[in-house]
């Protein structure tokens, strides 16, 4: 593969693991726990302890997730800032930021904003279906809020 080749592809991988990202946020914030097939390998696990959350394969986390996420906040807005992705023999090593807002019912009727920032941390791999994560671990800088 020539160097300008290799260079184009190198941007195209950028552009569609970039995209998992983003499909990410959506599936989670809209609620669409089987969007998460078109971002998670089927043997993917995610690590999402440090926000109090569960631990386990993909299959298992999306029920987590559509069990308890709608019950603790129904307006959710992720926001992905920075991304680095170091490719290696394996695939692609993935650094992104987050801000996830969220509003929760304050306990008077009314409504408040909790919120958590941090990092992903993914393991991706190109898969004949695309990029995919084989494995996520949530990493919590800080919250408010709460």
């Amino acid at each position: 593969m020539t160097a300008h080749i290799k260079g184009v592809q190198e941007l195209i991988d950028r552009a569609e693991i970039t995209d998992a990202l983003t499909r990410y946020t959506l599936a989670v914030d809209d609620g669409d726990w089987d969007a998460l097939d078109t971002v998670f390998a089927a043997d993917a696990t995610i690590d999402y302890s440090e926000s109090g959350g569960t631990v386990g394969e993909i299959a298992d986390v999306k029920k987590w997730l559509a069990a308890m996420l709608p019950a603790f906040s129904q307006k959710r807005l992720h926001t992905i800032g920075q991304v680095s992705i170091t490719f290696t023999d394996e695939g692609a090593d993935v650094v992104a930021y987050f801000d996830n807002p969220m509003v929760i019912a304050d306990g008077s009727g009314g409504e408040r904003v909790v919120e958590v920032g941090g990092r992903y941390r993914h393991s991706f791999v190109r898969t004949p279906d695309g990029w995919r994560s084989r494995h996520l671990h949530e990493e919590v800088f800080w919250t408010r809020g709460f």
